[in-house]
């Protein structure tokens, strides 16, 4: 029984009560939406995660943290390191993209390290198998790309992204259109490449009942992974993108149907005035499914600050109803992320996911700006360390008092001597001498 099943049965398992007590809703709220398929709940039926999260309507906009080693460098400790970091920042989840070690060995490690649901990408492993082989990744077998999914689920891993919709009418389309940036997925070129190589179609989808099979088994959350999303705000919202979204909407439908919980991947590069048409196409097309998108980075202009474009994106993609913010650190488009571009990614989009959960009126989600906004009317640093998104970023020896901005002339200061207070108005401001203003004629 998967938590679809239970959930349509009209029952509330224990994985919905947590969720509903995290999120201030009523369990059976959580229930209908895991019915309905506009709530998931990752986590593997067989190895459960310490800490269990939903994602999808009237919840909390949640962050990933993709992690994980290349070819170029295998530090398994520092993608541990990592892992630590991105949960200490406040991630909800985290992806291990590794392609380079002992992968099997790695995501274990990871699980292990994280308290929360973890995600791969299982075709990575079979191009990383091959390779090791001395084989050319395009001749493996369509048995063994639907095995390493079952594989995945074994080691604990609580939900995957599979690129179901590259299928080969939306290649076609591809060819046909052009783009700048053609495929940026590294999983959807993986299977793309063995597409052309083998003259079939994209084993994930011609077999998806294989595997819908396995995520049933071991209840693992599909993420249906946007193979076709743009690597250029100038591909943003094309014809091979909105393709490859129809199918997965008709994916989406089958999974439902077959207990199987479903969330579904989204661009990508989006300038800002298509974020919201974006947002609106998933929701209609896939009926409300949990749409997990990456940034949007909304601007190619700024490598380097990444994590500053995708959260721009990310901010008003919540805002418009997306469900799930894949972080963006200052790495992107540059190389592997360190542990301080993991730890930027991950505040970024929680600002971002915040600032969205404002927007949608969630309940509870101002509380906090009220919280930190009345200890900056008192000039109360150590009450706003304790309630900052970073606490670091103000020294922890702030007591009470101004800070060296503006010294005696804080306007809050000025304002609670001189305008609120009754025995303030009656006062003659004193002016420090070595504090005024000059003015040069």
């Amino acid at each position: 029984m998967t938590q679809i099943d239970y959930a349509k049965k009209g029952e509330i398992t224990p994985l919905m009560k947590v969720v509903a007590e995290e999120e201030r809703l009523s369990p059976e709220y959580i229930r209908n939406g895991v019915a309905s398929g506009i709530i998931v709940i990752p986590s593997n039926s067989k190895n459960h995660s310490t800490k269990y999260i939903g994602i999808g309507k009237g919840l909390r906009t949640k962050v990933n943290a993709n992690i994980g080693t290349s070819p170029d460098v295998v530090d398994i400790e520092g993608e541990i390191r990592k892992a630590h970091i991105a949960e200490k920042y406040g991630a909800d989840t985290i992806m291990d993209l590794s392609t380079g070690g002992s992968l099997s060995l790695i995501r274990r490690k990871i699980k292990e390290a994280f308290s929360g649901p973890l995600g791969t990408v299982p075709i990575y492993e079979i191009a990383c198998r091959k390779a090791e082989m001395k084989i050319d990744f395009r001749e493996a077998k369509e048995d063994e790309i639907l095995d390493i999914i079952e594989e995945h689920a074994k080691d604990g891993v609580d939900f995957v992204t599979v690129h179901c919709g590259v299928t080969k009418c939306v290649i076609d389309t591809l060819k046909s259109q052009g783009r700048i940036m053609d495929i940026v997925s590294r999983g959807g070129a993986i299977l793309a490449a063995w597409m052309e190589y083998n003259k079939k179609e994209n084993p994930l989808y011609s077999h998806f009942d294989k595997v819908l099979d396995i995520a049933r088994e071991y209840d693992l959350t599909l993420s249906l992974g946007d193979g076709l999303r743009p690597g250029s705000i100038i591909d943003s919202t094309d014809r091979p993108q909105i393709e490859e979204l129809i199918v997965l909407g008709e994916l989406r439908d089958r999974a439902l149907e077959a207990g199987v919980q479903v969330m579904i991947e989204g661009p990508g590069h989006i300038p800002i005035h298509e974020v919201k048409m974006n947002v609106e196409i998933e929701k209609s097309i896939c009926k409300g499914a949990p749409f997990y998108v990456l940034g949007p980075i909304v601007t190619d202009i700024a490598p380097g600050y990444d994590h500053i474009t995708s959260a721009i994106g990310g901010a008003l993609a919540a805002a418009y109803g997306a469900d799930f913010l894949c972080y963006v650190t200052p790495a992107e488009h540059i190389g592997l992320p360190t542990e301080d571009d993991v730890k930027e990614g991950v505040i970024a989009t929680r600002i971002a996911a915040h600032a969205g959960d404002i927007a949608k009126g969630l309940s509870g989600a101002l509380d906090i700006d009220k919280k930190i906004s009345t200890a900056r009317r008192r000039l109360d640093w150590k009450k706003q360390r304790k309630l900052a998104i970073n606490p670091e970023k103000i020294a922890a020896e702030k007591g009470v008092g101004t800070c060296t901005m503006c010294g005696n002339y804080c306007a809050i200061k000025i304002i609670e001597q001189y305008v609120t207070s009754e025995t303030g108005k009656k006062q003659k401001p004193e002016i420090n001498q070595k504090s005024k203003i000059h003015r040069s004629m």
